[in-house]
């Protein structure tokens, strides 16, 4: 038989829910193979609908009991289905309560509700919680929780679920703590922990005054691996007061580290469930990118207190409205606190290592899908790191501060809201003034577009001409439609002088680019101008250039954006790389490598160093991003030329890389600070 779960879901059907759920109370009585869950909505009709049904979403339950304002359910009163049970009449406002059976210790699906090492732990994004009770398990339907959990205590001391703890007691052997999260919000943010764990604290004190409890729990042998987390924790909760103003709004904010956790983490609103691995360190045994991550992904959890939590999706076609602009709030954090350029290179090489190829494969998709069988399948770098790439778009549009105006705009309208990705547009747009219409069309088209610029020089009357194109990149017979971008411009002379764009001496300048073919020009230029384009890589394309190989090794040391010196270096090396590979003749390759030698030979003479970015300014492409430009592939031969190429670049520069190195020999305590990082790396 055909179920619903395996039916293709189509963004234009979307229609509001018919019952909302104001008041949420769940008693757990836990037991590994029979945990009882008793469930009791305050419900109401909304005013969309008229209909006398009530259909509630539920997978895999036992059912015990059903009542309807307090009036227990006979068989004729409902129809139990595979994942839908149906009240067949219900008054326009009543309370419905339910009791089923779970047997958490079977469920090896992890969502839901289930045991890890011994510990229970829950799942609910996407729709896992209607694995634990009957519910409207729909982003749309907001409830404000209450939560009371029974257990054994001396199997399960700890008992946590959301928000703020706000009783307990003991039974004999049992005992039971009750929670409130006064913040309405959707099943998929519920948590529940129950273990026996270790647990870290501290306290946060908010930009108003309040003291807020941090707690991080985890097992016992692993509670010295939690400082860095903790650390972690509170500098994105500063961050978050200093660059958004947005305060934590609970008194309790708690981690929970899991090792059988599948999500990686989860932003359960005020009870975050994390995998270990992203919560775990010490010096002993984490490198700096182990320390790195777990600083980001704490700090993304934490940054979906608001950017998910307090104004989630409407529906999961709007998953990147939480996912895309959380990633980038994240990845911006990242930068601030360790290296801008680095943060930006790391951010980039991702996106071309994954999401490119998942645009340009047969799983493309737009960032906001118009449909999908499964919703799980969508937790994918296009929505997460393309959609990140979508709202950095919108910030180097607007500027830092009427995007701050656009972001307290989205609050200040959709706070306690389920809302789309155009909502979150419209709010930018009316913030700034700026017509974003044509943005939404990288919501809605798949595909990386492909940018060419070429120069023409008016020598007569000193004129610049940047030949602009784009073309779509869609894929699957989709609309073909110019994008709006913006490009990151600044033009350098031959000899890496910057040149003034303007009359004004501007020396660099954000242009819109909107349609399929666009010409700039530049009066009162030099002969011979370098052109560095989407500087910190501003729009998410594919850019080819008309720049030489002299050119790219003037711009690998002269250009000052960090990210575009990176992207010359890359490009020259690719180049030289190519080449290598069509001369059969090795002797003859010195000659090709000549100007990324001298290049990284001024690197390493220039002073200051900025030591992170020519760590990663080494690091030259990879064998399976040269293998994708060949239309025949040698895999030991592109191995041989890079080797070979890596050779030669520490080679002709040992001297200099030996002194580089020694300045960064440190014998002294492990610090993670990024003077210290920068000379590991």
């Amino acid at each position: 038989m055909k179920t619903d779960k395996h039916l293709r879901k189509h963004l234009k059907d979307y229609q509001p829910p018919a019952y909302e759920i104001t008041k949420t109370r769940l008693v757990f009585h836990l037991d590994e193979h029979r945990t009882r869950v008793i469930s009791s909505l305050q419900m109401r009709r909304t005013s969309h609908h008229n209909v006398a049904e009530l259909v509630l979403d539920g997978v895999e339950l036992k059912l015990v009991e059903l009542s309807v304002d307090g009036n227990s359910l006979s068989a004729e009163d409902y129809r139990l289905e595979a994942e839908t049970l149906t009240i067949k009449s219900v008054p326009d406002q009543f309370e419905f309560s339910c009791e089923v059976e779970i047997d958490a210790a079977a469920n090896t699906r992890l969502e839901g509700l289930y045991l890890s090492n011994g510990n229970f732990c829950t799942q609910c994004e996407a729709e896992g919680f209607r694995y634990i009770t009957y519910y409207l398990d729909r982003p749309d339907v907001m409830s404000v929780f209450s939560t009371e959990i029974h257990a054994h205590k001396a199997s399960y001391p700890v008992l946590l679920s959301n928000g703020n703890r706000v009783d307990s007691g003991e039974d004999g052997e049992r005992h039971w703590v009750s929670w409130h999260d006064p913040y309405p919000k959707p099943s998929y943010l519920f948590a529940l922990v129950a273990g026996d764990l270790a647990c870290i604290e501290d306290l946060f004190t908010t930009c108003s005054g309040r003291e807020v409890q941090l707690q991080i729990f985890t097992e016992h042998h692993n509670r010295d691996k939690c400082d860095h987390a903790m650390r972690s924790l509170q500098k994105a909760m500063r961050w978050d007061e200093e660059i958004y103003g947005l305060e934590y709004d609970l008194d309790l904010y708690m981690i929970v580290a899991v090792d059988d956790f599948n999500m990686g983490a989860m932003e359960n609103k005020g009870l975050n469930v994390f995998n270990t691995r992203y919560v775990l360190a010490n010096p002993h045994t984490a490198t700096d990118d182990d320390y790195l991550a777990i600083e980001g992904v704490i700090a993304h959890e934490y940054f979906h207190n608001w950017t998910g939590n307090r104004v989630t999706c409407r529906d999961w076609f709007q998953l990147s409205l939480k996912e895309g602009l959380t990633v980038f709030r994240d990845q911006e954090f990242s930068a601030d606190m360790f290296s801008r350029a680095i943060q930006r290179i790391s951010d980039v090489r991702g996106l071309r290592n994954h999401q490119f190829s998942e645009d340009a494969g047969p799983m493309a998709h737009p960032v906001r899908p118009a449909s999908y069988q499964e919703i799980n399948n969508f937790y994918t770098a296009t929505v997460y790191n393309k959609g990140a790439e979508v709202v950095r778009m919108m910030h180097c549009l607007l500027g830092a501060d009427n995007f701050r105006k656009g972001m307290d705009l989205y609050f200040e309208r959709h706070d306690g809201q389920a809302v789309t990705t155009d909502d979150f547009r419209s709010a930018m747009q009316d913030a700034s003034g700026i017509d974003l219409e044509r943005f939404q069309r990288w919501y809605e088209q798949s595909g990386t577009p492909r940018v060419g610029i070429k120069r023409e020089y008016d020598a007569d009357n000193g004129i610049l001409s940047l030949m602009v194109t784009q073309r779509a990149g869609t894929t699957r017979g989709e609309l073909n439609r110019a994008f709006h971008m913006p490009m990151r411009l600044a033009l350098f002379d031959q000899l890496g002088q910057p040149v003034a764009l303007d009359d004004a001496g501007s020396l660099e300048q954000i242009v819109d680019i909107r349609e399929p073919e666009t010409v700039l020009r530049f009066p009162h230029m030099p002969a011979q101008v370098m052109i560095s384009a989407f500087r910190g890589f501003s729009a998410p394309i594919i850019l080819t250039t008309d720049l030489s190989d002299d050119e790219l090794a003037r711009l690998m040391v002269f250009d000052s954006d960090p990210f575009n010196r990176w992207e010359a270096g890359q490009q020259l090396a690719s180049r030289v790389m190519l080449a290598m590979l069509e001369q059969p003749d090795a002797g003859q390759w010195s000659q090709l490598q000549q100007p990324l030698l001298t290049a990284f030979g001024d690197l390493f003479a220039r002073s200051p160093m900025d030591r992170a970015l020519v760590a990663e300014m080494m690091v030259l492409p990879g064998e399976k991003y040269i293998a994708e430009m060949l239309d025949q592939v040698d895999v030991h031969r592109i191995r041989t030329v890079r080797e070979a190429l890596k050779l030669q670049i520490a080679t002709h520069n040992e001297d200099q890389l030996l002194k580089h190195y020694l300045a960064c020999v440190d014998d002294g305590e492990y610090r993670l600070d990024p003077e210290a990082i920068a000379s590991r790396r």
